[in-house]
């Protein structure tokens, strides 16, 4: 018979397969399809430790990592919603919430504490380690759209202003150097698109 901690984590870990099957609005550097979310979580786990030298203070990259593989997970629940779509986002907050609390509560007390407060964490966005995590999310899909010549903001029509203002404030508070490459890359395609 299986012990009780272990099936609970078990079935955790069976149910957050169905993370693969959200599909994002952001492709694929080669274009070939959409990443899932989570792809696009191991993305971002990759990505704080590549770049944890441009956290705007000093994070625990550890976990940064942590935040970053469950940051997503309740999307399983209540869906990736893409900030290309404001009609969307009516509510989503609440499914969140919602999703964390089943998810996470699928876990052993302790670890279910655990992940539903990094992720309550992470969405807050204060802590340092946050607000890294919030700069990486916002960061990646900029770099995918970037070297997919406008992929997703040519989809959805998103002007150079409203990247500013979803992306900027997150990305240059958790890693200022980061936006500075985001700016770029994203001022370099706006400006080549309207030639």
């Amino acid at each position: 018979m299986i012990p009780s901690t272990l099936a609970k984590q078990l079935a955790f870990l069976q149910e957050i397969d169905k993370l693969k099957s959200v599909i994002r609005l952001t492709p694929l550097i080669d274009r070939s399809r959409r990443e899932n979310s989570a792809e696009h979580s191991w993305h971002l786990a990759l990505y704080a430790l590549v770049l944890a030298d441009y956290a705007a203070a000093t994070v625990d990259v550890a976990r940064v990592v942590k935040m970053l593989l469950i940051h997503d997970i309740v999307e399983i629940d209540a869906g990736d919603v893409p900030f290309h779509a404001p009609e969307t986002h009516v509510g989503q907050a609440d499914r969140e919430r919602l999703a964390a609390e089943r998810l996470f509560g699928l876990l052993p007390d302790a670890q279910a504490a655990e992940f539903r407060d990094l992720w309550f964490e992470f969405e807050a966005a204060e802590s340092a380690d946050a607000q890294f995590a919030k700069a990486l999310d916002r960061f990646q899909p900029m770099l995918h759209n970037a070297a997919t010549d406008g992929g997703t903001w040519i989809e959805c029509a998103v002007t150079f202003d409203q990247i500013k203002a979803r992306c900027q404030p997150p990305i240059e508070r958790g890693a200022p150097a980061l936006w500075a490459a985001a700016e770029e890359m994203a001022r370099g395609y706006f400006e080549q698109a309207a030639e």
